[in-house]
């Protein structure tokens, strides 16, 4: 190596290259490490080395030349990367390894506009100092690449424009905790902020973007999701597209109710006009929605929903084809499409379905959500009524038109709006749920905003977190960790701004969390069962029962303290049911797992105390915040042993963990042969979650002998979810084979970073 290259550092002066230094970092890096040759890193990156390099280029090669090397044979290169890359943050951030005091840092960052004020007015230097002492910034150095360059992308505090960092790790975790807690008592909260930053700093809790990259600077909006909905006028319209426009600007993803509008050719003021029909304010809709990038780095997303018996059906499901002109077509929204039990007893039975614009049959539409009998009742009423315009069209031909829309472009989604409401800690009668969010994972209550300011209407906002079933050793752990999750996310809502009063109306008397899980699939592969052949149904069963179990159970002792939410009694849990009353009999047929807590003694409590929370659980995507702590995602099995996640940042490999010991444990995505094992285990999950869950469809045409998948095994599917009392279904997912690990961080959902 020719040693009279020169460098060129970062004061602009320039010295000889010197190659012993960059040795010792990279085998600083490498210690304990398996499989991995320091000497390999350096002459991947010497090649790449030129006359005047900058110093951080420098750095830059030696981690992608890391990187490059991560694979089956040697994952541990994933750390190795990180390390370095750690090391190149920490100088770029501090000039140095070394990180500064803690509240050196914190005052610097307050005066920087980077911080908010109040961390300074809430906490003495003393109990800066305190903290400090706990702080672990070793715990940097057990991050993989993935979750290194996600922390660099998203979460760290930063200057978009010029690409400045100005904190690392382990200080974002620890001011996260400090604000959440900043108005417990005195005496308590150094307690609580040191318990919460251990959990979240060892991966035991996941957060969700919003919460990671905002909580801790003057930002102040953390809910990752958010329901809208639209009433047919067009002032509601109008406050439904401000409102998408506020929401998308701090970074949430959206959900849009657009069901009641009503369809093409309508009449409008006694039949003084003839009404445009959806396509138009769908479209004004994905205006708003795409108007605003988040964090300068994407647009925004959106899924809105409509029921399947719309008169406008067969035009709204065909509105992302990438056929048709832009006139019928709304490609940058996804879509939920609502049925229930009729819709598909319809199907079952050959029968036809009838479609309607909501403003021709008073009542129906509500109760669609509210109250099935009377659904059932009012729908045969007026399909009997000559006087109402009605189109009939054959059920299995509206289900073909869904399921091939579904399959084309993998974004119609699917909510079964009868178990959203029958399955649900919300009394349908007074608080029905009409619409879930951008990854279907949300159900709460919505109600339609006439203008911006309106504090009648109801925009639902959800907090999300999950808990890392891989960090844990025990369901007894579930305990603590809900206490500490439920405590934080309720301190949250009083925590952040509400940029529209309805928002605040709706928050501040449901109080609603949405705590899940990431990991599952490694939990499943350390547990030794696997998704397809029911051997998970048990320990699933046991799973989320204690999670949902103590989740409530946090919520009960936090209402004793604080009070329940102010509108607990609109809930269910008023009444004492629990989800363990309302879900589908028919998961007993698949799993005589008993009830292992005491749900009896949980219930009196309930119904005394209350909870301050209306909801406690979802199950969400989870993409980025998997990544971060070296996770599976969410509930998904993984499409490789190594993960190829295409980012902005260019390609990172993602190794599943515990690699070498449970690689031939892990059941991987397209060798499960088809959706019934999966969708068995989210119905098991389904009855104790009390909002909803982020469930997928999977498909690999080589398995069916046309090389297609047949319609009538996506239709199977959809029955199979129904009959198993699951809510929604978000991506249908089909195998292309271009590269079957390849997995994308940009999806629609990260647009709003419901992902947590």
């Amino acid at each position: 190596m020719n040693n009279n290259l020169f460098v060129t550092k970062r004061n602009g002066k320039k010295e000889v290259i010197d190659l012993e230094k960059i040795h010792r970092v990279i085998a600083w890096a490498a210690e304990g490490l398996d499989d991995v040759s320091v000497s390999q890193v350096e002459l991947k990156s010497h090649i790449q080395f030129y006359d005047g390099i900058k110093t951080e280029d420098i750095h830059e090669t030696i981690i992608k030349s890391a990187a490059d090397l991560i694979s089956e044979e040697t994952p541990d290169y994933q750390y190795l990367a990180a390390r370095l890359a750690i090391f190149h943050l920490r100088k770029k951030a501090y000039g140095q390894f070394e990180p500064p005091k803690l509240y050196q840092h914190v005052v610097k960052m307050v005066e920087a506009g980077k911080y908010d004020q109040h961390l300074l007015e809430d906490y003495s230097q003393e109990e800066f100092d305190q903290l400090d002492a706990i702080l672990d910034h070793q715990r940097d150095l057990s991050f993989s690449y993935a979750a290194v360059k996600q922390l660099e992308g998203k979460y760290l505090v930063q200057n978009r424009v010029t690409g400045e960092i100005y904190e690392s790790a382990q200080f974002l975790y620890i001011l996260v905790a400090a604000c959440l807690f900043a108005k417990y008592p005195k005496d308590t909260r150094l307690q609580y902020v040191k318990d919460f930053y251990n959990a979240i700093s060892t991966f035991k809790i996941s957060l969700p973007t919003p919460i990671m990259a905002g909580v801790r600077t003057p930002t102040r909006q953390f809910s990752s999701c958010v329901l809208i909905e639209c009433d047919d006028s067009l002032d509601s319209i109008n406050a439904t597209s401000s409102a998408i426009v506020k929401y998308v600007s701090q970074r949430a993803g959206i959900g849009i109710n657009a069901g009641r509008i009503r369809a093409l050719g309508s009449p409008i003021r006694n039949g003084e006009a003839f009404h445009t029909g959806c396509i138009p304010f769908y479209k004004h809709f994905q205006t708003a929605v795409k108007s605003c990038s988040q964090g300068g780095v994407r647009g925004g997303a959106a899924t809105l929903f409509y029921p399947v018996w719309h008169l406008e059906v067969e035009s709204l499901l065909v509105l992302k084809n990438n056929r048709g002109v832009e006139e019928n077509r709304v490609r940058h929204l996804d879509y939920g499409v609502q049925f229930n039990k009729l819709m598909y007893q319809r199907l079952i039975k050959g029968d036809y379905i009838t479609l309607f614009s909501p403003s021709d049959v008073p009542g129906l539409y509500d109760a669609f959500f509210e109250d099935q009998e009377k659904f059932d009742a009012l729908y045969l009423q007026y399909e009997n009524d000559d006087n109402i315009r009605k189109k009939r069209i054959k059920a299995i031909d509206l289900f073909t038109a869904f399921a091939q829309e579904r399959a084309s472009t993998g974004r119609i989604y699917l909510q079964n709006v009868d178990h959203c409401n029958t399955h649900s800690p919300f009394n349908p009668k007074v608080a029905p749920i009409r619409q879930s969010n951008l990854c279907l994972e949300i159900a709460l209550p919505t109600k339609p905003l006439n203008h911006i300011y309106d504090e009648t209407g109801e925009i639902a906002l959800c907090t999300l977190s999950a808990f890392n079933l891989g960090a844990i050793e025990s369901l007894d752990e579930l305990e603590n960790l809900a206490n500490l999750t439920v405590r934080a996310l309720d301190s949250l809502l009083d925590y952040q701004d509400y940029p529209v009063p309805a928002a605040h109306t709706a928050t501040m008397g449901r109080r609603t969390l949405g705590i899940g899980v990431i990991n599952f699939a490694y939990y499943l592969a350390k547990n030794g069962v696997f998704y397809s052949n029911g051997s998970a149904n048990n320990l699933t069963h046991r799973t989320f029962e204690a999670i949902q179990y103590y989740l409530l159970k946090a919520s009960n002792e936090l209402a004793k303290e604080q009070g329940a939410c102010p509108k607990f009694n609109e809930t269910r849990l008023a009444d004492g049911v629990l989800p363990i009353d309302t879900y589908k009999k028919e998961i007993d047929n698949i799993t005589a797992e008993p009830l292992h807590l005491d749900w009896e003694a949980l219930r009196e409590s309930i119904k005394k105390y209350g909870v301050r929370n209306s909801t406690v659980s979802a199950l969400m995507p989870s993409e980025t915040s998997s990544q971060i702590s070296n996770a599976t995602n969410g509930i998904e099995p993984p499409r490789g042993l190594i993960s190829i996640k295409a980012s902005k940042d260019g390609v990172l490999k993602q190794v599943v963990p515990e690699y070498k010991r449970l690689k031939h444990n892990y059941e991987l995505l397209w060798n499960i042969p088809d959706n019934q094992g999966y969708l068995e285990l989210v119905g098991i999950m389904q009855k104790f979650v009390d909002q909803t869950i982020s469930a997928n469809t999977n498909y690999d045409p080589s398995r069916f002998d046309s090389g297609k998948v047949p319609i009538k095994q996506i239709l199977k599917d959809l029955l199979s979810a129904y009959k198993l009392g699951i809510k929604t279904l978000y991506y249908h997912n089909t195998r292309d084979g271009a590269n079957d690990s390849q997995d994308s961080v940009d999806d629609g959902c990260e647009g709003g970073a419901c992902k947590i």
